[in-house]
């Protein structure tokens, strides 16, 4: 889920306030009680205590709802999971909640950790409370904001910058943040392939030409050496936010959803798997949802990387073997669900360029673990 945290958002609108309009509601009844919330912020002791909560829809949908909360000067963002949203998310919230939590005193960019509730009573679901972040995301944008738009050098940044965030989080000490349960970082890789498999085979609905190769490689390689550590999960430029103006810094990771404990380096290689090999060619603006002309080369990021995370990169190959593996099983579920809704169905080419290309670097590349 991608959303911006500037204040007035993109449209330039002031944030609602329970006095002027009535916060959004499903079925006649009311996604979140403003009220109650407030009522919860002053027995939890919180900065703005007993001012009136303005609030702004920031993004919504079926796992998540985000608000920008405002109570006097102080501003900060609810993260809730609406009343449709499985059981299961409830769980998701907290766990997402841990990793944020965890993340602060550290050096990696993220949201502040200010509250959580594990009550259900008090909104109908779990929720926490984060900092607000004033910066910009590159999701919802035809092109690059100023002066990225226009200054190569500057927009090369933007690529140095996403590396460095997971090279940060790479080095975060999980077992001393309390995350020493978080995941099954034990035995993370062999299970990959019989997991993805596993899924895949409930939802199959046509042949995955390249699957079965890229399967086989997965299973005869391995990393030269694993170290476990925090992973996003679906680490990209939709999931992160930047300071506004240069040079390029990157104001926080968000989005914990797929976060977990297990190979770091599996967000490298979800990163980089369709960044283009040339970023000064003109088709270089169409290998991705955002323009990559002017960006580091692949060669420059991984050496950014490997010098800030301090883990050698020599082994990026499986990474990328298994990133386009695994992403195509992922839209793949997307697309046998498809129906008439043509986003979903867009999927079913990529999918099949995925594991092509899986399978054709599994069978070209010179990596042996």
């Amino acid at each position: 889920m991608i959303f911006s945290l500037r204040r007035g958002g993109r449209n330039g609108t002031e944030p609602e306030t329970c006095a002027r309009r009535p916060h959004r509601q499903r079925g006649g009844v009311p996604v979140i009680d403003f009220e109650r919330l407030a009522a919860w912020m002053d027995e939890a002791g919180l900065p703005g205590k007993g001012a009136p909560v303005e609030h702004r829809l920031l993004s919504g949908g079926t796992q998540n709802e985000i608000h920008e909360i405002v109570r006097g000067d102080e501003r900060c963002v609810i993260r809730i999971p609406p009343p449709e949203a499985p059981p299961d998310r409830d769980k998701g919230i907290l766990r997402e909640w841990r990793i944020v939590e965890a993340l602060d005193g550290t050096d990696v960019p993220h949201t502040k950790a200010i509250a959580v509730c594990e009550d259900a009573a008090v909104l109908g679901r779990p929720f926490y409370l984060m900092g607000f972040v004033d910066g910009w995301s590159p999701m919802g944008r035809t092109s690059w904001p100023a002066p990225f738009d226009t200054d190569l050098e500057a927009r090369a940044g933007l690529g140095y910058q996403l590396a460095e965030g997971i090279a940060l989080l790479s080095r975060v000490d999980w077992k001393a943040r309390g995350l020493h349960d978080l995941g099954r970082p034990d035995g993370f890789h062999e299970r990959q392939v019989d997991r993805w498999t596993r899924f895949l085979d409930r939802i199959k609905g046509r042949e995955l030409p390249g699957f079965d190769v890229a399967a086989a490689w997965l299973r005869a390689h391995r990393p030269l050496d694993y170290v476990p550590g925090i992973m996003h999960g679906d680490y990209q430029f939709a999931n992160v936010m930047f300071r506004d103006g240069a040079p390029a810094r990157l104001a926080a990771i968000v989005d914990w959803e797929m976060g977990t404990v297990g190979d770091p380096k599996l967000d490298l290689g979800w990163m980089i798997q369709s960044w283009p090999e040339d970023t000064a060619a003109p088709e270089a603006s169409e290998a991705s949802y955002v323009d990559l002309r002017g960006m580091p080369s692949r060669d420059r990021l991984l050496a950014h990387y490997a010098e800030v995370s301090g883990r050698q990169v020599d082994d990026i190959d499986y990474y990328l073997v298994l990133a386009k593996w695994k992403l195509g099983v992922v839209l793949e579920q997307g697309y046998q669900r498809a129906g008439d809704d043509e986003k979903l169905l867009a999927f079913g080419p990529i999918v099949l360029d995925l594991m092509k290309d899986a399978a054709d670097l599994a069978e070209s590349s010179g990596y042996a673990s």
